[in-house]
């Protein structure tokens, strides 16, 4: 583990989306627990053993904000917490993957608590790209 931060699990039907985010986010924020979860045998879909076996790897006692791209990622990675077991501190976040994700690895980063984790990232859906 790399520290004692909020870590942070990205899940996608797609591995390549969730390894090119962890790397960028990586770069952004060094310090944060990342795990990632995605794909099935080179095809598109989600595990729940994966999710967990990832869960498993960042969790620390300052906790997980997951954060999904497709609403079936979300039936999964509910049952792989379920498996993991326990009160834990886990919070789906209802997020953008992309910005939401950045917005909590910048959180996390200043060692805010697993909550403020979690709305920071929840808070990416009020982002406008672009102005009118």
């Amino acid at each position: 583990m790399k520290n004692n931060n909020v870590s942070i699990l990205l899940i996608s039907h797609c591995y390549e989306i969730v390894s090119g985010l962890k790397n960028l986010l990586n770069q952004v924020q060094p310090d944060v627990n990342i795990a990632i979860s995605g794909g099935i045998h080179d095809e598109i879909g989600t595990n729940a053993f994966d999710i967990k076996n990832a869960l498993e790897s960042v969790y620390t006692s300052n906790g997980v904000v997951i954060l999904f791209d497709l609403g079936s990622a979300l039936i999964n990675a509910e049952l792989a917490v379920e498996m993991f077991g326990g009160n834990k501190k886990i919070i789906f976040a209802d997020a953008p993957l992309v910005e939401g994700a950045y917005a909590a690895v910048v959180e996390s980063g200043l060692g805010n608590t697993v909550e403020e984790v979690a709305n920071a990232a929840e808070s990416a859906k009020q982002l406008q790209k672009i102005s009118d």
